[in-house]
């Protein structure tokens, strides 16, 4: 436990990803099995518990401590496990504190309801930094600016392995990734992936700059539409099929009409989206079916999943990436004819003859209902990861609008001194008076300095508060950038806005000039 808190420690306070780097090489490569194993596990989201942190840490808050303290503590650090590991007592330091596999096999015996008196009894044990550590790695959500992807690179980096060939064999492996390790170490073979479907690395797009599109040659590319879903990867081995996001998680418990009655060999690369009579429905209506645990058949037939596909890396055990895109997309297209592969189809290409004819293309992606497009060099093989010149997306201009800021609150991490996190509203009409309806939260988009000015407008205008959050005199407006609007019934404006961000502050108009909520619900789809 002592290392890993130390890791996490120093982790949060190197801002650079060389830095991280470094750390999680020199940690991977001195800690002994399986400690380093359940570290990698939790920052790639894969440790085998699940515990109820939240539910545990109110318990232990209350049992210790003054309720109202603890709520104002929290509300100034930002974050419930720092909090805790802050204000904490510890009763027995002298002793040694538990190793992470020591924590993780007495927790998969743990009672639920015995939960937070064992968590308790650990949390005496150790030092705040240990404590912070150890609930950290209870919620499996470190926050240390760490991505599953770039643990997988330290480990590459650390044992002198391809990242790719680590990414081909991570889904064969478990927690704590001992026959992974041994591999890594030179100390036995490598691991042997079973006929099961595994994840294979995604080859991702560059945004199209200004410099791409002046050397882009028409006759060298291909074209498609930057289809509005979100990218998969579906697999099979015979009746055994598989459906990744592109970060590699299963996601198949969510989408199980994609897997069923369907029989092929191969690994397929497409976009995941909700399609009924022959029509794409909005992203809003995917939402509905992301993350879910369970499905019904009803929800099911309302949100029918589809894969438009648009590569194949493999079929009938031929890899295929080596090859150049086209000779790829020719194989999909002669392969799929035949295959049966139920809910699927594959995105056209698009016939382009010149620059010009593919700017107007691109002007009216919005009226089209894509999200842009994509642009592939034809001769390209595909390379896992983002390499450069190879392929493009090209997505449509953000739309904007006007809103006033209504709520904030404080950031987490090195923003939790801030209130950087804020919520935002549009003009309606209620009973013939006009008053402002939420239609949006965002907390990016902005310098430090213009944080810092928030910030200070934030508290000098608050007029009530609710807990953490304040509410703010309607004085400032924001322009806030966003990809789309859908009708939402989860929210009282009758909006959901997809990856709003604050483009611009407005600290030069008045609030009473933002945008209705009618001009941002004509937008929606």
């Amino acid at each position: 436990m002592k290392e890993f808190a130390r890791l996490l420690d120093r982790l949060s306070y190197t801002p650079s990803r060389n830095g991280k780097l470094t750390l999680l090489k020199d940690y991977f490569q001195s800690t002994v099995d399986p400690d380093r194993g359940f570290a990698l596990a939790a920052f790639t989201d894969g440790l085998p518990i699940n515990v109820p942190l939240r539910r545990i840490i109110t318990v232990l808050s209350e049992s210790r401590f003054d309720p109202i303290l603890y709520g104002f503590s929290r509300d100034y650090v930002g974050d419930s496990a720092e909090t805790l590991a802050l204000i904490w007592t510890a009763r027995n330091v002298s002793i040694t504190p538990p190793r992470l596999n020591v924590i993780v096999d007495k927790l998969q015996l743990t009672a639920r309801s015995a939960l937070a008196s064992q968590i308790a009894e650990w949390l005496d044990l150790l030092s705040s930094v240990e404590r912070w550590a150890l609930l950290k790695f209870l919620s499996g959500a470190l926050r240390v600016g760490v991505s599953a992807r770039l643990a997988k690179l330290s480990l590459a980096l650390a044992f002198s392995k391809d990242l790719g060939e680590i990414e081909e064999l991570w889904h064969g492996q478990t927690p704590p990734y001992i026959e992974l390790f041994a591999w890594l170490s030179g100390i036995g073979e490598r691991p042997i992936n079973t006929r099961t479907p595994t994840f294979k690395p995604l080859m991702l797009a560059n945004p199209l700059e200004e410099d791409d599109w002046e050397k882009l040659l028409i006759s060298e590319y291909a074209f498609e539409w930057k289809w509005d879903g979100i990218r998969v990867q579906l697999v099979g081995r015979g009746h055994e099929i598989a459906l990744f996001s592109r970060n590699g998680d299963n996601i198949g418990k969510s989408f199980p009409e994609l897997l069923l009655q369907q029989n092929f060999n191969g690994v397929l690369d497409g976009e995941l989206l909700i399609k009924s009579e022959n029509e794409v429905r909005s992203f809003g209506d995917l939402q509905q079916r992301l993350n879910r645990k369970t499905v019904t058949a009803a929800m099911q037939k309302a949100y029918p999943a589809h894969i438009r596909l648009y590569d194949a890396l493999e079929i009938d055990g031929v890899d295929l990436r080596p090859l150049p895109f086209a000779e790829r997309r020719t194989r999909l297209e002669l392969w799929h004819g035949n295959s049966g592969v139920r809910n699927t189809d594959l995105s056209p290409i698009i016939n382009v003859e010149s620059k010009h004819e593919l700017k107007e293309l691109w002007k009216n992606a919005r009226a089209s209902g894509v999200e842009g497009l994509m642009i592939k060099l034809r001769r390209s093989p595909y390379i896992p990861g983002r390499p450069q010149g190879k392929w493009f997306k090209w997505k449509r201009d953000a739309l904007v609008a006007d809103c006033v800021l209504m709520y904030a609150q404080r950031g987490s991490g090195k923003r939790s001194s801030f209130y950087s996190d804020y919520t935002f509203g549009a003009w309606a009409e209620e009973n013939g008076v006009q008053v402002l309806v939420p239609v949006g939260k965002a907390y990016s988009g902005f310098t430090d300095a213009e944080l810092i000015k928030i910030d200070r407008f934030v508290r000098e205008n608050t007029v009530q508060q609710f807990g953490p959050v304040r509410a703010i005199a309607p004085a400032l407006v924001f322009e806030v950038a966003f990809d789309s609007i859908n009708r939402s019934k989860r929210h009282k404006s009758g909006i959901a806005m997809r990856f709003p961000r604050i483009s611009r502050i407005r600290w030069d108009k008045l609030a009473s000039e933002a945008d209705r909520l009618s001009s941002l619900l004509n937008l929606a789809g």
